[in-house]
């Protein structure tokens, strides 16, 4: 028995959608923790493999609880497929790989995570599958990347850690216009305040570990797409390389969709009143949040978000010891390279997740040696702003 697709608001169909039941009638999701399936009869399972018949053969393939996963992130997304996987970079790399052969060209914008930023610049080359970094703020600068065989646009908006925000609808375009398809990354702005879908993207993958789980539990990605792509180019590179999400972990997941709305309203607002507490001490050098009007790009954020964000980039003045001192004296919030968690999260990106990358590519990244990126939580805004005043204090940073 199933819930029947009606036309839901997202708080609707992060509750509902997709949902399978058995014959027991469960309330909750049921977890299917198989591997095989059982056919009635020899003609029965060679019907199911040929496609002749419904139903699932393997669960590296596809499996109940999963299913119902990727059908309430096609729900919440307004896409018409979804392959769930065990990772964010699991996703990443197989919508990459996928998409390209040897001999094509991949233009992505250089503010990347620094995982993304080793498939397309290290990875993908061993394939034979040239790409180039851009500064992807700016259009001018993917048209003069284009070569006669790019294929395929790849971006993060908001970046990881600068927060940048780069026009996806310009980059749609573009893309549209040379017969190219786009890849974004949409993990810091969440399925909620920005659809890249709707603003002319062709695929869209998520780190399902970050605001989707929300609370520290397991790993898990997901890559969305029309159906007809993910037909042609994902299924058999998703069905014979296995990177498969555990039943298990969709579980979590699904219960993790169930409160995503409560969750990121909750620490967007706390995000937005500590980013402008943050703007007026004299201890920070920088700080970046897409809710305020001095975000570099302010008005792409107005155009293409419904939301600010639930993280925070900043600048401490001192460098490197500086940071150090603050994150050390911290109390509620945690030194974790996570985010989107329940629990607020700060880390160094210049030592932790950007650290493989040169001081020059970290530097045209605007990373510094104070650059710091906190993730807000959902304690009391006033317990983390009075946490991040005394940090301060103790921290003994020169203004």
């Amino acid at each position: 028995m199933s819930t029947k697709k009606r036309n839901w608001k997202p708080q609707t169909a992060l509750v509902h959608g997709g949902t399978l039941r058995s014959g027991f009638g469960e309330t909750s999701e049921a977890m299917y923790l198989t591997q095989g399936y059982v056919y009635e009869t020899a003609q029965a399972a060679e019907a199911r493999f040929k496609g002749e018949e419904p139903g699932f053969i393997y669960s590296r393939y596809a499996n109940p609880t999963v299913d119902m996963f990727e059908k309430r992130m096609c729900a919440l997304e307004g896409a018409e497929d979804a392959r769930a996987t065990a990772s964010g970079m699991a996703a990443v790399t197989a919508a990459l790989l996928c998409s390209a052969k040897a001999g094509d060209h991949i233009v992505a914008a250089r503010a990347l995570f620094g995982s993304c930023r080793w498939v397309v610049e290290t990875l993908a080359p061993r394939y034979g599958i040239e790409a180039t970094l851009v500064d992807g703020t700016d259009i001018a600068n993917w048209e003069k990347a284009i070569r006669p065989n790019t294929k395929l646009f790849f971006l993060e908006s908001p970046t990881n850690p600068t927060l940048e925000v780069v026009d996806i609808a310009a980059v749609a375009k573009l893309a549209n216009s040379i017969g190219a398809r786009l890849i974004v990354d949409n993990v810091f702005a969440t399925p909620l305040q920005q659809k890249p879908l709707l603003l002319g993207a062709h695929i869209v993958v998520y780190s399902a570990t970050k605001h989707i789980d929300g609370q520290g539990r397991c790993l898990g990605g997901v890559i969305l797409s029309d159906k007809k792509w993910i037909d042609e180019n994902l299924h058999d590179y998703f069905r014979h390389t296995g990177p498969s999400l555990s039943p298990f972990n969709a579980w979590t997941l699904l219960k993790g969709l169930e409160t995503l709305p409560l969750r990121v309203r909750q620490q967007t607002e706390s995000a937005g009143k500590i980013a402008d507490f943050l703007a007026g001490r004299p201890e920070i050098a920088r700080v970046i949040y897409p809710g305020r009007a001095d975000h570099p790009q302010a008005d792409i954020v107005k155009k293409q978000m419904s939301g600010g964000s639930t993280l925070i980039c900043l600048d401490v003045k001192g460098g490197k010891q500086a940071a150090f001192a603050f994150q050390n004296a911290l109390d509620i919030v945690l030194i974790s390279n996570n985010l989107g968690d329940a629990k607020s999260l700060i880390t160094h990106p210049a030592t932790t997740t950007h650290k493989n990358l040169s001081d020059e590519a970290r530097a045209e990244l605007g990373i510094g040696p104070g650059t710091l990126r906190l993730s807000v939580g959902l304690e009391d805004t006033d317990d983390l702003l009075e946490d991040v005043e005394q940090a301060l204090k103790a921290a003994k940073i020169e203004g």
